[in-house]
Parts: structure tokens; sequence; C-alpha cells
């Protein structure tokens, strides 16, 4: 009995069936885990990769109106109402999306809200508050490409990239490990890995300029 259990104990060390396990743990997991994260960069890569005709229809709105003209009129352009400017769009017309840019000249404020799939700008006459304010939707397929780019999302989405591009990185890396365990596979597998990257290579080199 002493002597079954030393050999379980020797078989359990052994650093290589350590390491299939461990790879075996995490291919499986971070599998489960990342699924709808893969799930959502392949398909979004297919709509991306074909934007022009999975596009949709873009929907653009523009609307006047009139703010008060003490937030704009005021000679001193550091004393513009930044502020209530960017919140006043927000409640009036329920603007989305991040300010990306806001700029004041002698008869104008512009401002411009972005965010996936919209854009939203405003002109702004500083001598009486009149604006116009311009609305673009690109629709449920722009969204999503936009989320896959990480183009006007803010930090936190950029955050879930890079963790999603870490988890699809250890899964491969996983994998591989797992294929160099399996005897009978092993070669066939690498030989397939190797055909393949080949073939990527080629595709760009001959296709992709």
């Amino acid at each position: 009995m002493n002597q079954q259990n030393r050999k379980t104990e020797i078989k359990t060390s052994n650093p290589k069936r350590r390491l299939a396990q461990v790879s075996r743990w995490l291919h499986i997991y971070l599998s489960m885990v990342s699924f709808a994260i893969v799930l959502f960069f392949s398909v979004t890569g297919l709509t991306l990769n074909h934007a022009d005709a999975l596009q949709g229809k873009t929907e653009t709105t523009e609307i006047k109106g009139k703010l008060e003209e003490a937030w704009v009129n005021n000679p001193d352009t550091n004393q513009v109402q930044k502020l209530k400017i960017a919140e006043y769009f927000r409640n009036q017309h329920q603007v989305k999306g991040a300010v990306a840019d806001l700029r004041i000249d002698e008869t104008q404020v512009s401002i411009a809200y972005k965010g996936p799939g919209y854009e939203a700008v405003a002109f702004i006459d500083r001598a009486n508050g009149v604006y116009e304010l311009t609305q673009t939707r690109t629709g449920w397929v722009g969204f999503l490409n936009d989320l896959h780019k990480g183009r006007d999302t803010g930090r936190p989405w950029l955050w879930v990239i890079d963790i999603s591009a870490i988890l699809m990185t250890l899964i491969s890396l996983t994998g591989l490990v797992l294929l160099l365990f399996i005897k009978k596979k092993r070669l066939s597998g690498l030989l397939i890995l190797v055909v393949g990257t080949v073939l990527v290579f080629l595709f760009y080199r001959i296709w992709g300029q």
C-alpha cells in the first residue's frame, strides 16, 4: 500500500505531468470564461471586414434651439459655461457619449460628443445662444464595430479589450502545450500549425498589399 502511494506521489509530482494538468485546467476554464468574448470578437471581425455591406442605414437628425445667452455671450472665453452647455444637451436632447471636443472662438462655441456608433455635434452662436445640433447614429452594426475597435468607448472598455487579448493568448498557448503531450497527434498538429502560419503569411504578402 505504501509502495502504491509512493508511485502515485511520484507521478503527480512529475513536472511534465503537472504542466499538462495545469494547461488542461487553464485551457478548459479560460475557454469557458472567455467564450462570450471570443464569440463577440469573432462575429464583429466579420461585420467589420464587410462594413460597407452590413453597415445598414445611417440615421441623422438635426435640431435647432436656443440656450441661455449668458452661458456663451461673454467677451472673456474663460467665462463660457462649458459644464452647463455640456449638461444642457444631455438633459434637453438626450445626447450620449463623452465630450470629445469643445472649441470656443470669437463668434461660436462648438461641442462634440462621441460614443460607439454615435456622434453629436452642436454649433452655438455666442451672440444670442442659438444652436444647431446634429446627431448621427450608425445602427447596431456600427455600434458593435466601434466596440471591436475600441473607438470612442472609454477606458473601461479598453481594459476589456486588453483582458480579452490576454485570455485569447493564454487559450492559444495552453492549447499548444496540450498538443505537445499528445504523442499520436503531436507531429501532425505541429505540421498543421506551421502550414497555417505560412499560408497566412503568403496571403498577406500576395494579396494584403
